[in-house]
């Protein structure tokens, strides 16, 4: 027995070393492709002009596997070769976030040809992301995004230069990472994002595609486009432009809570791509300063698709750059110095945190301690949306959606016992609130109180820290989880 056990000790340490190894020259490897991506790209022409051609001596600016792969595009009147596919192959294109719109958008502009794309995404693989993240699969589980991304896009088209950036894009890096490219995507999903991508690229002269998509319905838009600097009026809007202040924290849904139809979020995706292409074509990356002096603000639309509408796209017509926008008006208090000082806190200006934290301790309970309780009289209140309740829920909860807690709705309907509150129930019968994950069961909580519905203090109310995700991981392993 002690000698079988040596044997698999010994078998331990070997697969550890390997996997340390192995994982060290992974490090190199990225190490050399950045260093070499870097020198790629300190050569490239921002005005996507003509590249010198590889095939030496021969007068082809292609190689003739590349008249072959991109063919089908090149013939296409509004692009060719000169004014188009040598503009893509030249170019460098940064896409940030590789989920639901990163996903297609790398694809279709892998499979154009663009000469070097880089790919920003902290994140791993996960089950849940695959029906919508197309270049990801059930393999690629656990791996980052960006790396299985650009493992898919290589297999599509192995000549562009991938650059992968395993991080969550932030003010300290944003400046390094966004300045070696041409063109920004932005394909996150949480504002705070979105206000960052967009000082950043208005601070670098950066064009802007920016995409969302919730449910079933997206919304599209190009911003800084042209790049102009900060005070021109001929310069395209930026994201504060458009949405000066963030939207109410409360209000910000996420598809991890809100739900995504994965079709929808692959078109807005697609349609970035279809932007990117065309800025890159019709040479609107960087306005030489002669080309700037001419040019006059131009009108800029925002596009909304709604998968669900007899009509699903319509396109709302936005004003230009506004006066007095903190980024990029002519009193713009906006600077790289002050992105990368850590001034501008963008969770606190979104007002949001990674989760809620409104409750005492004592006003929470453990997923595996109400377990142990759950035959004793109380009330189960289940604050998630009804189609969420009916995918699964705990036996003996009722179902009130959080959005009936929110606005102008008052838990305590005007100083009335609430409808939903069974009147079989004891005055003092503890009511306690689960959700997802426990933030919007804590909210609930605290209006019941506030309300008065703990009469004095008399009943308990309180939620289930983690809801239903601690209740899969403490109690029921076979809960589905969503």
């Amino acid at each position: 027995m002690e000698s079988a056990s040596a044997s698999a000790q010994a078998l331990r340490e070997q697969i550890a070393a390997t996997e340390a190894r192995l994982q060290k020259l992974k490090d190199e490897l990225a190490q050399v492709e950045a260093s070499d991506a870097a020198r790629y790209l300190n050569g490239l022409s921002l005005n996507g002009g003509p590249v010198t051609p590889q095939n030496g001596s021969a007068k082809w600016p292609l190689l003739n596997e590349e008249y072959q792969r991109y063919g089908r595009q090149m013939i296409v009147p509004s692009i060719g070769i000169q004014a188009g596919q040598l503009r893509l192959k030249s170019s460098s294109v940064l896409i940030i976030g590789a989920g639901g719109l990163g996903c297609p958008a790398a694809a279709y502009i892998a499979g154009a040809g663009v000469g070097t794309i880089g790919i920003v995404d902290g994140d791993t693989v996960e089950t849940s992301n695959l029906h919508r993240q197309i270049l990801h699969s059930t393999s690629k589980v656990g791996m980052r995004k960006a790396e299985s991304a650009i493992s898919y896009l290589k297999s599509l088209n192995p000549n562009p230069t991938y650059i992968a950036h395993t991080e969550h894009i932030s003010p300290q890096n944003a400046q390094e990472i966004v300045e070696r490219y041409d063109l920004v995507l932005d394909c996150t999903d949480n504002p705070a994002s979105r206000y960052l991508i967009s000082d950043v690229c208005v601070l670098l002269s950066k064009p802007l595609v920016s995409a969302s998509a919730l449910r079933t319905d997206g919304q599209l838009i190009v911003l800084n486009s042209p790049p102009l600097p900060p005070g021109n009026e001929a310069g395209g809007p930026c994201y504060r432009c458009v949405f000066p202040k963030p939207p109410p924290a409360e209000s910000v849904v996420s598809c991890g809570d809100g739900g995504i139809l994965g079709p929808v979020v692959g078109v807005m995706g697609v349609l970035q791509a279809v932007e990117a292409i065309k800025i890159i074509v019709e040479g609107k990356l960087a306005p030489s300063p002669e080309i700037q002096e001419g040019l006059k603000a131009t009108p800029t639309s925002m596009l909304l698709f709604s998968a669900l509408s007899p009509q699903p796209f319509r396109s709302v017509r936005l004003r230009s750059r506004r006066p007095g926008c903190f980024a990029c008006s002519k009193d713009s208090g906006l600077s790289l110095e002050g992105l990368q000082s850590g001034s501008l806190d963008y969770v606190l200006f979104c007002g949001l945190a990674s989760s809620a934290n409104v409750l005492t301790p004592e006003e929470r309970i453990e997923a595996a301690e109400y377990a142990k309780i759950r035959e004793r009289e109380h009330l189960l209140l289940d604050v998630r949306e009804k189609v969420q309740f009916d995918i699964c829920h705990l036996d003996g909860s009722i179902n009130i959606p959080f959005s009936a807690f929110q606005g102008g709705a008052k838990a305590e309907n005007d100083g009335k016992v609430p409808t939903w509150l069974p009147e079989s129930l004891p005055k003092e019968a503890p009511i306690y609130v689960v959700c997802r994950l426990g933030n919007d069961s804590q909210v609930v909580t605290r209006k019941l109180k506030e309300s008065g519905l703990d009469s004095g203090g008399k009943r308990w109310i309180g939620d289930i820290r983690g809801g239903l995700k601690a209740w899969k991981q403490q109690v029921d392993e076979n809960w589905p989880e969503y």
